[in-house]
């Protein structure tokens, strides 16, 4: 596209506002960060000799806005440096900037007439063609552009961020009477392919579509359980991951997001929705506005639904009774539908086997599963032209693993129908024609392409496919499987690529898995032009089999032990010294030896959040599929070339990094820390990542690949660096900052990335390291501490420190 966003503004350093400018520096485009001028001096800028005229006081609330975004937890920015890319100013000092701005979006408080006046005022400084957007979580946009000129509000819409804006994925477009087909094209390009949002399209109408019908959802269950006597805790069980919803629930979420704004959303929805049949329920009860009264407004105030303390001098979360509204104990939730779906992958499945199950859980999921999905059909076309907008607006926004009309599909929309009309439901016209005119489900797919029915014209049409986006699920539905096992499928991704997808319980790295990299990397050598290694789970990788390698080490099988761990030191190396290209596409968690398979291939395209790192120690191990080796070399390859040089500074950074267990919070920081490469991209939309790894794949093969070969001639330590690591640990063991345990692994740890017994500046190869390696981590798996770390980590999900 011709336009471009190189410059941006943000008017309003609030929680949004900041988290906002935070995430447009991410991605690399300058920003301004303006807010009001204070009135009055703090204590500390009196102690200062500060005046009210100086900058920095002037400036005080845009300050504010990036310390708290660094501050923030989850952190707001990438990468602590992305903050040099937000300059502060004020609403009197600096408004002449937007003349700069390519887009400038207002972020100030939640009020018609202050927001008005705001654009009156940036329309006098805005250059003529700038993008100008509000992020209002409801407010009317068409109110807003009265007494615009013509120009601006041709360039006006709403850009409707959630909160944190780093992580949500969603962001609503909303255009407003007068705006550009251009303008919105552009900003729905520019904030999926710049920012890596999901976009949906929706209509100017009281809190649009993602908080019209999650606020109503929410305000329905917890109305529901204060009707029926469920605990808030049960409730969180049954309206959690076992109905599609994230695990935070009803409550949680209410407590994260905050009592005093969940109300207020919900109360702005009753105020300008008089003629929604169903708008008593957004009403808020009295013991919520007596929270809010109460400062009882959620992990803001350390006390909402629920309240984190200590009992008996132990931290506990406690539930509130709405009867009493007193803080209790949590009780165990055991309910036979909720135990029944734990182990079930699917989401529609879980989902369909609560609600129709005849128990606690399923009498109360139905009950507010099936109003849910009610009132969502009958906010279409209110809200959006189309279900597809609606299902994509829950999922990104309130993390629903599954759309209202995606669940209805799931649980089967004749039957639930049925029901309801027996139960005297008023069932919309527009579902009606679902089973009428339609083939009784929201969603067909044919032949590998999904469709959605649409309600005006009655018929099925094809969802817009994004150019940038491959579905793996979709490539399978097509019967694009090469090769398929247990624990992995090879697909065909088109234009010559292939991709090695994991399928495993958390994609954790098993026997299957380690046999498809050897399978895959043998067809591509045949048959395609490269590889890519990439999965549309929730997590790239969590890391090998650890139940798998407990039960062998118990048994003691160190030949089957040592066999796994060579395999897949083996496969790493195929990977990097392929015949054909291979690109890695890790993100989320990709730990132990999820970080081990991306650090083998010759390239990696990250997502820009990848929490990536060597794990290993928490269970008693060190890396021990190339892991160890990998990160040493990447160290040592910063170190000046010069033969004499001292490479001691580098092995001790890959010492610490892996001792420590060190995740990176970001693909930025795991860039920092070594596990990718400077070459290595990062992608910063989730769902473009598959296709730009395929990108890359096919960059490489154009370029002219040459085979990578086995990397010789590298220079250790050797025995003076294992003892100035040895005595570390020693000092470290001396002050009690680590156990003999911890000592152990340490040595261990250090003797490989040392390079063994041989003299300094000894030369060695890869395959030298990698058998130091293996004979470190097979001798670990065989201490009987690391034993218990290893049981420990499965029961409770935590390292033991024994």
């Amino acid at each position: 596209m011709e336009r471009q966003i190189e410059k941006v503004a943000v008017l309003g350093a609030g929680v949004m506002g900041s988290t906002i400018a935070a995430h447009v520096a991410g991605v690399g485009i300058p920003c301004y960060l303006l807010d009001i001028v204070p009135k009055d001096l703090t204590d500390e800028e009196k102690a200062k000799g500060l005046t009210v005229d100086d900058p920095a006081v002037r400036n005080r609330f845009g300050t504010l806005g990036v310390r708290n975004a660094l501050k923030s937890r989850p952190p707001a920015f990438y990468d602590e440096e992305d903050a040099a890319l937000v300059t502060v100013g004020n609403f009197e000092d600096n408004m002449d900037w937007l003349d700069e701005a390519d887009w400038i979006i207002e972020a100030v408080v939640e009020n018609l007439d202050i927001k008005k006046r705001m654009f009156k005022s940036v329309e006098k400084f805005r250059s003529e063609g700038s993008i100008v957007s509000s992020n209002t979580s409801g407010l009317p946009i068409t109110e807003m552009t009265k007494g615009l000129s013509k120009e601006m509000r041709r360039h006006f819409l709403g850009t409707h961020f959630f909160n944190p804006v780093r992580y949500m994925h969603l962001l609503e477009l909303i255009p407003g009477p007068d705006t550009d087909k251009e303008v919105l094209d552009f900003m729905s390009y520019f904030g999926e392919r710049v920012l890596g949002k999901g976009v949906v399209f929706g209509k100017d109408t009281p809190n649009f579509i993602a908080n019209r019908i999650g606020t109503w959802s929410m305000m329905a269950a917890i109305k529901a359980t204060k009707e029926t006597g469920y605990k808030i805790e049960e409730v969180d069980k049954i309206l959690g991951p076992a109905t599609g919803r994230p695990k935070s629930a009803i409550f949680r979420t209410a407590d994260i997001v905050g009592l005093d704004t969940l109300m207020h959303v919900a109360a702005n929805a009753y105020k300008n929705l008089p003629d929604d049949p169903r708008r008593d329920i957004l009403r808020p009860p009295d013991f919520l506005k007596q929270m809010v009264k109460n400062k009882m407004l959620g992990e803001k105030t350390k006390q909402g639904f629920y309240k984190r303390t200590k009992v008996d001098g132990k931290s506990a979360i406690l539930a509130l009774d709405l009867d009493e509204m007193e803080y209790r104990q949590q009780e165990k939730v055991r309910i036979d539908s909720l135990g029944s779906v734990k182990d079930v992958d699917d989401p529609g499945q879980r989902m369909k086997k609560v609600v129709y199950a005849d128990d606690r859980a399923g009498k109360f999921a139905w009950r507010v599963v099936s109003d849910s999905l009610l009132y969502a059909a009958g906010c279409i076309p209110e809200i959006a032209d189309d279900v597809v907008n609606v299902d994509n607006a829950m999922k990104w926004g309130f993390n629903w693993e599954i759309g209202p009309f995606e669940a209805w599909d799931a649980i089967g929309v004749r039957e639930s129908v049925e029901r309801m009309r027996k139960e005297g439901k008023k069932i919309p016209q527009n579902v009606s024609d679902v089973i009428e005119k339609g083939e009784g489900s929201f969603y067909v797919t044919d032949n590998g392409e999904r469709r959605y029915f649409d309600f005006t014209s009655g018929e099925y049409k094809p969802i817009a496919a994004s150019p940038y986006v491959i579905v793996l699920k979709g490539r399978k539905d097509q019967a694009e499987v090469v090769k398929r096992n247990a624990g992995a499928s090879l697909i065909d991704i088109g234009d010559g690529v292939a991709c090695l997808e994991f399928h495993t319980k958390m994609n954790s790295i098993d026997t299957d898995i380690i046999q498809m990299v050897f399978d895959s990397v043998e067809e591509v050598k045949r048959n395609f032009v490269g590889l890519v290694v990439g999965n549309d789970g929730a997590n790239f990788s969590v890391g090998a089999n650890l139940l798998l390698l407990l039960m062998q080490s118990r048994a003691q099988d160190w030949d089957a032990v040592e066999d796994v761990c060579r395999r897949l030191q083996n496969a790493c190396m195929l990977l990097r010294c392929s015949d054909k290209p291979v690109v890695a596409a890790p993100f989320g968690l990709a730990l132990g030896g999820g970080a081990e398979i991306p650090m083998g291939a010759d390239r990696i395209c990250a997502h820009a959040e990848l929490h990536m790192g060597q794990v290993e120690v928490g269970v008693g191990l060190i890396p021990g599929a190339g892991g160890t080796k990998e990160l040493l070399l990447r160290c040592v390859g910063d170190a000046p070339v010069d033969p004499n040089a001292d490479l001691l500074p580098c092995v001790q950074r890959a010492f610490q990094l892996i001792a420590m267990g060190k995740v990176s919070t970001s693909a930025k920081q795991a860039r920092k820390m070594g596990f990718l490469r400077s070459s290595d991209r990062i992608v910063i939309n989730r769902d473009h990542l598959i296709n730009e790894a395929k990108r890359a794949v096919l960059a490489m093969a154009a370029e002219g690949y040459i085979k990578p070969q086995p990397r010789t001639n590298l220079r250790i330590v050797g025995e003076r660096g294992y003892a100035a690591l040895k005595m570390q640990l020693r000092t470290m063991k001396w002050s009690h900052y680590i156990s003999d345990h911890d000592e152990l692994i340490g040595a261990k740890l250090a003797h490989v990335l040392c390079g063994g017994s041989l003299p300094e500046r000894t030369l060695v190869d890869e395959q030298y390291l990698l058998d130091l390696e293996r004979e470190a981590f097979v001798s670990l798996c065989g201490e009987e501490k690391t034993q218990e770390r290893m049981e420990h980590m499965l029961k409770v999900g935590k390292p033991l420190r024994n």
